[in-house]
């Protein structure tokens, strides 16, 4: 980096990510408090522990094979290309690792390789990362209560080192096919993050079943309600919260569209913000329309709900799910109507399912995450239809059948199947759920079981101590 404005875009950038990470770690602190709050207590250090564990698993996989395969796989491959090459992203590679970009020592890197990754890889890595815990933690908080540690664990690897990364390199890259071919437009994940972990979700719940004592004999569902409503009310904000981090994330903070990595236009020079597909588009922009996707969520969460404090929070967020996909270009009254969708499918949606299909998803994340964002990308393709999806040339433009054909790619293609086929393995093999009667007296009976041991430990020394000090 021997150029100072140059220098300088790449470590504000290499910053910019930084703090974006530490923001979005807030949804995981969030998730955590949510499910605990949302089981029940003989389920509490299960549920917590089963959350974060997915943390180093996803993140050791991560980095081995789910950085490679966001680059390696957007054409498919095989559908209209072969694989890419990714030197930068192969765990092996010197720039998975400290290096200040003075010099290649890799036969398969390049000066300019070294130049630009040597400081943004780990950032941008590590973003990428804490969306695949999101997405994992998704899928987590609807099995609470009956699923196998190890089961959950497998599936988190499944979804956040390998399926939900095809579907970004597919969906959520500037080259990806699914964005030259379909026109596909997402550019904050009502698709790529939560239609595919609600999708996902679902397909386990499919073969997991519902909790012991969830229904009646006649089939109709009784409420299991949260053990702390507080704790899920402050989760759900910190997930709002952490939100903010995710939607910045999904930007890139400077770059010239008219340069020679963008456009190429000779003479010209335009610095801006862009989004996922190198889009310009502003952090105003954003900010407007997160604030009214959620609001219009909020609003029509408690009149459809009658004022449900769970949820209402859960319809703000479905709200921003719903308008994600285009709330890079949406005016924010458009967002703040789009959003109240969202919520209003979430809710309704979730009910429907339950009834209909006996599916106990434990906190509604597949109506939150997979109807709300498979909602977000369908309606995308009406409102933005003719809009470029990307400012090269040769891009199909977004439409309503290209946000269609992805919605299915999403939630079923890359979220349902997956996780069925692997959950049915599991289910076979006796791996998937916990064995009923530890399901009946609690999945924290060991712990418990050892803590109530330990007491008693305790409270005899006192007694005996006591004895002494009488004798004495």
């Amino acid at each position: 980096m021997d150029n100072e404005l140059t220098s300088l875009g790449i470590i504000f950038t290499e910053f910019y990510y930084w703090v974006t990470v530490v923001f979005m770690f807030l949804i995981h602190v969030g998730f955590c408090m949510y499910e605990v709050g949302a089981s029940r207590y003989k389920n509490h250090t299960h549920t917590l522990m089963k959350n974060t564990m997915l943390i180093p698993l996803v993140t050791i996989t991560f980095f081995f094979f789910g950085w490679w395969i966001y680059f390696a796989f957007v054409n498919g491959p095989w559908i209209i290309g072969p694989l890419v090459d990714a030197p930068w992203a192969t765990p092996w590679s010197e720039l998975m690792g400290a290096h200040m970009g003075n010099g290649v020592h890799q036969d398969t890197l390049t000066v300019d390789d070294t130049a630009y990754w040597a400081r943004i890889n780990g950032v941008f890595w590590a973003a990428f990362l804490l969306f695949s815990w999101t997405a994992a933690s998704i899928v987590s908080g609807a099995v609470i209560e009956r699923i196998r540690p190890s089961a959950f664990w497998i599936l988190a690897v499944v979804i956040g080192s390998f399926t939900w990364i095809i579907d970004a390199s597919w969906g959520w890259s500037w080259n990806g096919w699914m964005v030259q071919k379909l026109g596909y437009h997402d550019a904050y994940a009502s698709g790529v993050i939560h239609a595919i972990a609600g999708g996902f979700a679902l397909g386990v719940l499919l073969v997991l079943g519902p909790r012991i004592g969830k229904f009646r004999a006649d089939g109709t569902p009784r409420n299991i309600n949260p053990h702390n409503p507080w704790l899920v009310t402050i989760g759900l904000f910190l997930i709002y919260t952490g939100f903010w981090g995710f939607y910045v994330a999904c930007n890139i903070p400077v770059i010239d569209v008219y340069g020679s990595a963008m456009l190429d236009v000779e003479g010209k020079s335009f610095f801006s913000a862009t989004n996922i597909y190198l889009q310009p588009t502003t952090l105003s922009a954003i900010t407007f329309n997160f604030l009214m996707s959620l609001s219009g969520g909020l609003m029509v969460a408690y009149l459809v709900s009658d004022g449900d404090a769970f949820w209402t929070y859960s319809g703000g967020l479905a709200g921003v799910i719903g308008a994600s996909s285009g709330n890079d270009l949406y005016h924010p009254i458009q967002a703040m109507l789009i959003g109240g969708g969202g919520a209003f499918i979430a809710y309704k949606m979730h009910y429907w399912v339950e009834n209909r299909f006996k599916i106990d998803d434990a906190v509604g994340a597949v109506a939150v995450h997979g109807y709300a964002g498979f909602y977000g990308m369908v309606i995308a393709g009406f409102m933005l239809w003719g809009y470029p999806s990307s400012p090269f040339e040769g891009y199909a433009s977004i439409s309503p059948w290209g946000q269609f054909a992805g919605a299915i790619i999403m939630f079923f293609v890359l979220g349902f199947v997956p996780a069925w086929i692997v959950s049915k393995i599991l289910n076979g093999m006796g791996m998937l759920r916990i064995p009923r009667e530890i399901e009946m007296v609690g999945l924290d009976i060991n712990y418990e079981s050892a803590r109530a041991a330990d007491a008693d430990e305790v409270a005899q020394a006192i007694r005996e101590e006591a004895e002494r000090g009488s004798a004495a």
